[in-house]
């Protein structure tokens, strides 16, 4: 009998791993915190209304196909994936937008409309990001983090220049037009770090968006958490929800329990999906590998406020996904990163999923899902939600020429407390540890224990680094080190 592994979390990364673990026939226990599976990918449902709390992008969709297929499985066995056609939509200011298509000729056309000659430059730059794509994505992702040798492939070679200029000097070579160049530079931001931090190999995200487009699960990304769980399940995991970890056991320098709920649970492997800073504060302090200093020292990807709200009528001028680039990106980016402070004009994203998928809100009427990105830590009170709401439904009813207020038939706000609370998050972090040039691969906190044997880590603050795709080959890369190891 191989042994017993317990997994603290719920999420993308701790599912993946849960199945790859109960396939290589470990007896494998989830403890969730919570009182539903998914970590940050959660749902909110009020009055008729779906919400996923967390990620609403489903993107590279072949990760998630490369997933399932280790199981033999497909993802169309457990949810059906719907094209975007549109993509998304940016806006810009009134009557001033582009539309994101769902295939690259028609997002060429609109760059040529934009910047007479582009598309002939997009082709390039995209031609570029495929082949960034193919060797990150399919390749390098997929290695544990153990090594910088890991990095070094006869690929990586040619392409050494590009992990030492940044993706805004890179989109700034190819082109001249500030919207064009906001709507490239926008795909980076999922890694969590400003496009002038980020090395220019990481245009393997453009081909993700322009490639590979943008899909929609019906019913929801939450469909994505429900299926990797009925995967786990089917393989023999056990999952405990409403069962928080309150201390990590070890023994002689192993790894040997967990108390949840003041009840004392056996193991021969603990692994936490949980976030990294606060699963090693579960540890007493001469077994945590990094310091209180080492974690203030770190680029975080961003916190966000974010509000879930039900509507009385259908929502006109915009998409399933829109983006709200009507301010100045720079100045706003400047206050999650450089001066961490609540913007002043913050840009925002809003989403429709009931747009695409009728199952999301009841007849006539609309969900919509509105976020702000902000710096971690910052002061989060009611009053300041309220005050943020109020500045981004004003610029939302001036630019989409129309009133919505007063058709709000609800309203939830979730922000940086929340992400504290409910997920024990950093400083509230939403997305992780940003993907900057010394945050990337080895350079990012380990996927095992340094210091306490039989003691692993997953998710989006450890290797490859932050979102959904990434988090499922998370899950993959320390399943395999557990195996190795023993």
């Amino acid at each position: 009998m191989k042994k017993k592994i317990t997994i603290i979390g719920s999420g993308f990364s701790s599912l993946a791993a849960a199945s790859y673990l109960a396939q290589k026939k470990y007896q494998v226990e989830i403890f969730e915190k919570n009182n539903d599976v998914g970590g940050r990918a959660r749902q909110y449902k009020n009055e008729g209304f779906t919400f996923d709390i967390g990620p609403t992008w489903y993107w590279m969709p072949d990760v998630f196909e490369r997933f399932f297929a280790d199981f033999n499985k497909k993802p169309s066995e457990y949810y059906e994936l719907i094209k975007l056609n549109p993509a998304y939509k940016v806006f810009f200011e009134k009557k001033d937008s582009i539309t994101i298509g769902d295939t690259l000729e028609k997002i060429c056309q609109a760059f040529e409309e934009i910047e007479p000659g582009s598309a002939k430059t997009l082709q390039k730059f995209i031609d570029k990001a495929q082949s960034n794509y193919n060797i990150a994505i399919k390749d390098l992702v997929y290695r544990p983090g153990v090594s910088p040798l890991e990095l070094v492939t006869p690929q990586t070679a040619k392409k050494i220049n590009q992990f030492f200029s940044t993706i805004a000097k890179d989109v700034r070579k190819a082109f001249s037009n500030p919207k064009l160049i906001q709507v490239l530079e926008f795909p980076v931001l999922f890694l969590g770090a400003k496009p002038s931090d980020t090395p220019a190999f990481y245009s393997f995200m453009n081909f993700a968006d322009f490639g590979l487009g943008t899909w929609h699960p019906k019913g929801g990304m939450y469909q994505v958490i429900l299926a990797m769980k009925n995967l786990a399940e089917s393989l023999g995991v056990k999952i405990h929800t409403n069962a928080p970890v309150e201390k990590i056991l070890v023994q002689q320098n192993k790894a040997c329990g967990i108390i949840s709920n003041g009840k004392e649970f056996e193991t021969d492997i603990v692994l936490s999906g949980a976030d990294y800073h606060h699963s090693e504060t579960l540890l007493e302090e001469k077994f945590r590998q990094y310091s209180e200093n080492y974690w203030e020292r770190r680029t975080f990807a961003p916190s966000c406020l974010l509000f879930y709200v039900g509507f009385d009528k259908k929502i006109q001028n915009v998409n399933h996904h829109t983006l709200f680039f009507d301010v100045d990106f720079g100045k706003h980016a400047n206050a999650i990163y450089d001066n961490p402070k609540w913007p002043e004009k913050p840009l925002f994203y809003a989403s429709f999923p009931s747009k695409t998928d009728d199952d999301i809100a009841p007849e006539g009427k609309e969900a919509g899902i509105f976020l702000i990105p902000l710096a971690p830590g910052l002061s989060d009170e009611q009053s300041l939600r309220e005050r943020y709401f109020d500045k981004i439904i004003s610029r939302f009813e001036g630019i989409t020429e129309q009133k919505i207020r007063k058709n709000i038939i609800f309203k939830k706000s979730f922000c940086v407390n929340d992400f504290v609370e409910e997920y024990n998050s950093y400083k509230g972090n939403a997305y992780g540890l940003a993907n900057t040039l010394f945050q990337t691969a080895f350079l990012r906190p380990k996927l095992k224990s340094k210091k306490v044997n039989s003691l692993y880590f997953t998710g989006q603050l450890t290797v490859p680094g932050p979102g959904v795709p990434p988090s499922l080959i998370s899950g993959k890369l320390v399943a395999d080190l557990i195996e190795k190891h023993n």
